[in-house]
């Protein structure tokens, strides 16, 4: 109630507020005229004729000196030193003249002393009636301020997150709540807890009337289908989206408002994610020593995140990068710290892949039960500019891997493929197919040289997040106010997040039963204009065209890169089987036997040896079905001998 007081006290015009203070001034003279009076004659006594006349005597004098002081100008939720020493200047000029006058007037009851006595009371009144102002309007004005220059946000979802996202954000200074969103239309028009409930499909209107920045997602519980029809309904309202995380992420504690996270797009791309397996998560890991290669990447960084939380004995982090390896160790052991995983020791290895001996020693040491092989140079541009060298770690290294995994009893070997092996058209793609194919023909002649281990491929399409994907890059470009570039208008990708690719991963591999290539579901394609598209509209932007001449961020084409497909398929055959799981498919790609592919194997040895790139071509168009060298070699070196 006192804060509505105060509030509409603040809002009355200014001319109002003088006369205010003037009056409440007028009755502070009045009354320490007859505490004075009291105190001079001490006893409490009735003002009378002559009490009244040195009341007058005072509002007389006092209201025209405080006046002329410029006590009236003054803002009193601002007064500081300066102000009180205009009030004490004002009143010590009333005193001498009010004693004065009381002075040379003789009233009939009334001492002297009231002359000295009244001043010095409407002094301290005066003053704490400043001082008690600035109190009181100061701290209720500027936090109206800040209240006002706070985002203004609407909440969608009236349920239960989004009454308790509402009550943290009352309860902060970071944005306001102007309202509620919600699609149960009995709802609209209703107020819940001080705030409107509105209908979403009238949101352009809300937004402008209202002066919204935000819309905050509180349906934690929502599908993906669900929030890209949210966002159908943001576009043309120029709003960001954010969100609250999902339950599982909920049921600890009660909604904050740093839970809040913008809607990435990876929470509208793609379908919705399985739940787990536990038992297929669990079945290669738990209480076994597991073995990552290419520990530091986006991919095997990932694989290690989940390893650690289904519990195996020890966990070998194999890297060639020193900061790569550093930087997941140290996270790994911060999630073991936490508790999130339980205890899981962390062996930090820096190792090449293509090292033999170094594989070997490590193997031979530990004896790993389940290696997942994420090493590998998957950035297509870039191997494509250096092929020799992405060759030796994609086949080569991979070739190394599982020969000394087989020797030492490795009882799980998994590669991490792409979709970029199916009918290749860069060095990338072609260099894991020949990767799988390695796999596939090992698994094949595993009974001929006694081999145990069984070994399968799980190949998918982009992870969102990844290095080298288009999504960091484009979210930077918005960032920077575009352009986004982006390299043929109808290129399109498939996509999955991380995290999930690596579940699917690790459940794939339990279900090996040796040379399986296993395909994950990744959903629909997506063209990369729309993604482009709709990552501008997510920051509440507009993507400038011809259609919007006057919008905030560019969409510039710069043509293919080399090696470069315009989509990518995850199947080379038309043939897939399913699975147990419902999102991995069992894929039957033919291969080279193992005593031809290693004759192959020797070729492409014998040229990268010499840095023969046309032939390392040429032996990737005889070895990898449906392989079609794109445009010119553009290996660097290559490049830099043909000028000299």
């Amino acid at each position: 109630m006192t804060h509505k007081f105060i509030a509409l006290v603040l809002a009355l015009p200014r001319s109002t507020k003088r006369i205010v203070v003037l009056a409440i001034d007028a009755v502070q003279c009045a009354v320490t005229v007859w505490l004075a009076l009291c105190l001079a004659t001490a006893s409490w006594v009735p003002l009378g004729t002559s009490g009244w006349l040195a009341v007058w005597l005072s509002l007389t004098l006092a209201l025209p000196v405080f006046a002329v002081s410029g006590l009236y100008r003054a803002i009193f939720r601002y007064a500081g030193w300066d102000a009180l020493m205009a009030v004490i200047k004002a009143v010590v000029l009333y005193g001498v003249l009010y004693a004065g006058v009381l002075a040379l007037l003789t009233l009939p009851g009334v001492p002297r002393t009231l002359g000295l006595l009244q001043p010095i009371l409407l002094l301290l009144s005066v003053g704490a009636s400043r001082a008690l102002a600035r109190y009181w309007f100061s701290g209720l004005y500027l936090s109206q301020r800040k209240r006002d220059d706070m985002p203004r946000v609407l909440i969608y979802g009236a349920g239960s997150a989004g009454r308790q996202l509402a009550a943290a954000i009352a309860s902060g200074i970071q944005m306001r709540a102007v309202g509620y969103l919600d699609d149960d239309e009995h709802l609209h028009g209703q107020v819940l807890n001080g705030l409107n409930i509105y209908n979403p499909r009238q949101l352009s209107t809300w937004v402008k009337q209202l002066d919204v920045s935000d819309v905050l997602l509180a349906i934690p519980s929502v599908s993906r289908q669900r929030r890209n029809e949210i966002l159908e309904l943001t576009l043309g309202a120029k709003v960001s989206v954010r969100t609250l995380p999902g339950l599982m992420d909920l049921a600890q504690g009660k909604v904050q408002v740093s839970d809040l996270r913008e809607l990435d797009i990876e929470d509208l791309l793609g379908r919705d994610a399985v739940p787990p397996d536990a038992q297929l998560l669990d079945k290669n890991i738990r209480g076994k020593v597991v073995l990552v290669t290419g520990a530091g990447g986006s991919i095997g960084s990932e694989l290690c995140r989940q390893i650690v939380k289904s519990g195996p004995s020890k966990l070998l982090l194999v890297e060639l990068s020193e900061f790569a390896l550093y930087a997941v160790h140290q996270e790994l052991q911060q999630l073991v710290c936490d508790e999130v995983a339980g205890v899981c020791p962390l062996v930090p290895l820096l190792a090449s892949v293509r090292d033999e001996d170094r594989m070997r020693e490590i193997m031979r040491t530990w004896k790993p039960h389940t290696v997942y092989h994420a090493a590998a140079y998957k950035h297509v541009p870039m191997v494509e500019h250096n092929p020799a060298e992405g060759l030796k770690n994609n086949v080569m290294g991979t070739w190394t891997t599982a020969k000394v995994a087989a020797e030492q009893g490795v009882s799980d070997f998994v590669l991490i493929s792409t979709d970029k092996a199916v009918r290749p058209t860069n060095i990338m793609g072609a260099s894991k197919r020949v990767a799988e194919m390695v796999l596939q023909a090992m698994a094949a002649a595993s009974h001929m040289h006694g081999w145990s281990t069984r070994f399968a491929m799980v190949r998918f399409g982009n992870v969102l997040g990844s290095s080298g994907s288009v999504v960091p890059l484009f979210r930077r470009q918005i960032k920077d106010g575009g352009p986004i570039t982006l390299t043929h208008a109808d290129i399109t990708r498939y996509f999955m997040t991380i995290p999930e690719a690596a579940q699917l991963v690790i459940q794939a591999g339990a279900m090996a039963g040796g040379g399986d290539v296993f395909v994950l579901d990744m959903g629909e394609p997506v063209r990369i204009i729309d993604l482009a598209r709709r990552m501008v509209e997510l920051s509440g932007l507009r993507v400038k065209d011809e259609h919007c001449p006057d919008g905030d961020i560019e969409l510039q084409v710069t043509g293919m890169r080399p090696g470069e497909k315009l989509y990518e398929e995850l199947l080379i055959g038309d043939n897939p089987e399913p699975t147990q799981h419902t999102r991995i498919m069992k894929a039957h790609e033919a291969f080279l036997p193992w005593e031809p592919l290693q004759y192959w194997l020797a070729t492409l040895a014998a040229a990268l040896a010499a840095n023969d790139v046309a032939a390392l071509r040429v032996r990737l168009s005889e070895m990898v079905q449906g392989f079609e060298a794109a445009g010119e070699v553009v290996d660097w070196v290559h490049l830099q001998n043909q000028e000299n």
